[in-house]
């Protein structure tokens, strides 16, 4: 069993003795606070923070983030306070702490709850100082190597949640080691059997190709060496869980997975990298469009070097990856390679610290603009994608996004306000759909127009958490401004029947009532009222202070002005249209769903005055208004055609369209046409009479 002697002998290799002494103190505290308590295996606690902090030692971390490592457990299981930690051991320490610690103290609903809310705390704390993320990276690993004493539920539930969220947040981070155990820990723990089939077949494989392994090798260091290149080859292990997903996402075979080597060379400096490349496709010829330059254009977690697949001895494919020392040591360690945390804020952080710090900043974020914790997790779930696309500005400037990502998911890397004003794109100067996945190396320009809003639709395609956390923020702020606006015409509606309108109305009456709903502002009121959730009528009688005494209704129907956005919407059972007769029905939670006066789904409630309400269609009333048609006519050739055509002639718009035949002579067509009015679908029917064999033209109601 590790000692604190033995890690403080680690420590002296790279720290001074007085931040050993530290470390040290941190421990014995630990120990005290922890006294009596013992993990799930009999151990005592202490070993567990002990083993964190030599994780943390590993990849030579700070003395801070190691005293950090030694009290993480101590205000979440002892019950020693914050402020004790701080007097103790300093703000820094203390605050290193409260971050990785859990929400003890509230109840939740649900795990899922829990976890997004322990995630929230995290990341805000991580916004602060970003070595809260390593130290709970720790815990959470030494916590996985220690999973077998718990129960097979307990495991799985750690282990999903590991997956899901640690292992791509270390890759995120750059911290290749850190996750290629996470998911192989997890893969092991969520499924057993397949973990133990697949290392088996490994093991056996590994033993086969022994020998071509050393033969490739050996080519490959005698190239170098004729070259005059010094260079340190070896070959590369894929680990299982990586095996595991080929297997299941290519849909490929074991053995053809395993058929193919992989090398890497390690030499001194940037330009030797390139020369390496050279001398390896002169020895053998290189595989067309597997070449990756991620030297010049590096990964978004700082990852850097070049790969290759080449055509090796019999045709065997070869994977090699050329990088320097420094690369090699960044990608094992990412973040935590070269640890440039500076006290002073003035230093300014660089390489693949100011990545992390911006990939954090990037989290708040969504953090700020998230509903709730289970949006915010869902977020940032999406948005730690392990595969990015490279695309250019007009400018050159390189963008880096998650694979998949469309113009919209682009627009909003660029700055929120050209994401919610988007309304088209080009891709390499090409007008393309907002919804076509970018590729790499395409040059993407936005088309913006002041005014333009999110389009609700463009959920079904983004796939960054940004953009998808920015569109929902916007559709809540459009839909509570439109809510807001209509509420307040229904109440004034009311209220002018009445002699009086909102503006007449003092806010020594209003506050009462806010009070009474539990609502802060009168813009809340109305917005309940918008979107259904209250009637006017009521609220004007409480306004009014005349509660039991019946108002008298408005003067005239409320007018539809066609521009009322997300709170008001049009029954798809009666599709009414400009110069119909309406009445409008109030549905919680949706606003206002606009009916035909004889539509037999409100028949019951046609009468309810806190339920319908009589409209009218405004003057100036705009928009387009889908309305059904169903055609009888004679069979003929190129009938729908015929019917496009003469729906376009009177400027129509056909939506949808089908067609049955009810015997061998007659068809009847169904058409979904689009127009203004009453007076617009009376042309459009009236030019489809005219065509030859038309035999009866129906509109279509509930």
């Amino acid at each position: 069993m590790p000692s604190i002697d033995t890690l403080a002998e680690r420590l002296s290799t790279y720290l001074g003795p007085e931040q050993v002494n530290l470390v040290r103190r941190a421990y014995f505290y630990a120990e005290q606070a922890h006294d009596g308590q013992r993990r799930r295996s009999g151990e005592p606690y202490v070993t567990h923070p002990l083993a964190v902090a030599g994780i943390l030692a590993d990849m030579h971390m700070d003395h801070q983030s190691l005293m950090a490592a030694m009290l993480h457990d101590v205000i979440e299981d002892t019950g020693i306070a914050k402020e004790a930690l701080s007097q103790q051991f300093g703000e820094t320490v203390a605050e290193l702490v409260d971050g990785v610690s859990k929400l003890t103290q509230m109840n939740f609903e649900t795990k899922a709850e829990a976890q997004a809310e322990n995630f929230q705390k995290m990341a805000m704390a991580m916004a602060r100082d970003i070595r809260v993320i390593l130290v709970k990276l720790a815990d959470r690993l030494h916590n996985m190597r220690t999973l077998e004493v718990l129960s097979g539920e307990k495991r799985r539930r750690i282990a999903k949640e590991t997956l899901e969220i640690y292992a791509p947040i270390a890759n995120r981070l750059g911290m290749h080691t850190v996750r290629v155990e996470f998911e192989d820990l997890g893969f092991k723990a969520m499924h057993p059997m397949r973990s133990s089939r697949i290392h088996q077949a490994v093991k056996r494989a590994r033993g086969n190709r022994k020998e071509i392994v050393a033969k490739i090798e050996q080519s490959l260091a005698n190239c170098l060496s004729s070259d005059g290149i010094e260079g340190e080859v070896s070959g590369r292990q894929k680990h299982l869980y990586g095996i595991y997903k080929k297997m299941r996402g290519k849909r490929r075979a074991f053995n053809e997975i395993m058929d193919v080597y992989a090398f890497r060379i390690i030499v001194d400096k940037v330009d030797t990298c390139y020369r390496v490349l050279g001398a390896v496709h002169n020895l053998y010829k290189p595989l067309p469009g597997r070449f990756k330059d991620y030297i010049a254009i590096p990964k978004a977690n700082g990852y850097q070097s070049l790969h290759t697949t080449l055509f090796g001895m019999h045709g065997v494919p070869i994977e090699i990856q050329i990088r320097t020392r420094e690369m090699e040591e960044m990608a094992n360690n990412g973040i935590a390679a070269h640890w440039l945390y500076k006290s002073n804020d003035d230093d300014q952080p660089k390489g693949s610290h100011a990545r992390a710090r911006q990939w954090v900043k990037g989290i708040l974020e969504l953090q700020q603009r998230a509903g709730n914790s289970l949006e915010f997790i869902e977020s940032v779930k999406i948005d730690l994608f392990p595969d990015e696309v490279y695309v250019f500005t007009p400018k050159g400037r390189i963008m880096e996004l998650p694979k998949g990502s469309t113009a919209v998911d682009f627009a909003y890397a660029v700055h929120t306000d050209v994401g919610n004003s988007c309304i088209a794109c080009r891709i390499n100067r090409r007008l393309a759909p907002l919804s076509e996945p970018l590729q790499s190396g395409s040059t993407v320009e936005i088309v913006s127009a002041p005014g333009a809003r999110p389009n609700p639709a463009w959920l079904n395609f983004v796939v960054t958490g940004k953009a998808r956390t920015h569109i929902r923020h916007a559709l809540k702020q459009q839909r509570r401004s439109e809510s807001i606006s209509l509420g307040e015409r229904l109440l004034n509606k009311v209220l002018t029947g009445f002699d009086s309108s909102l503006e007449k109305i003092s806010q020594e009456r209003i506050q009462p009532i806010l009070a009474e709903y539990r609502l802060e502002v009168i813009e809340d009121l109305l917005e309940d009222i918008g979107l259904g959730n209250r009637m006017a009528y009521v609220v004007a009688r409480r306004l009014l202070s005349a509660e039991g005494e019946q108002l008298p209704s408005a003067e005239g129907p409320l007018a539809i002005r066609g521009t009322e956005g997300l709170v008001l919407s049009y029954a798809k059972c009666c599709t009414p249209i400009p110069g119909d007769p309406i009445v409008g029905h109030l549905s919680a939670g949706k606003g206002m769903v606009v009916h035909l006066e004889d539509c037999r789904n409100i028949s019951e409630i046609r009468h309810n005055p806190e339920k319908c309400l009589q409209l009218s269609w405004a003057k100036d009333v705009t928009g387009e208004f889908n309305v059904e048609l169903r055609v009888e006519l004679e069979h003929q050739r190129g009938l729908i055609a015929l019917l496009a055509s003469s729906v376009n002639a009177a400027d129509g718009n056909i939506e949808k369209i089908s067609m049955d035949e009810r015997d061998g002579r007659i068809s009847v067509v169904q058409l979904v046409v689009s127009v203004h009015d009453r007076v617009h679908l009376a042309r459009v029917i009236k030019k489809l009479r005219t065509l030859t064999g038309v035999v009866r033209i129906t509109r279509m109601r509930a």
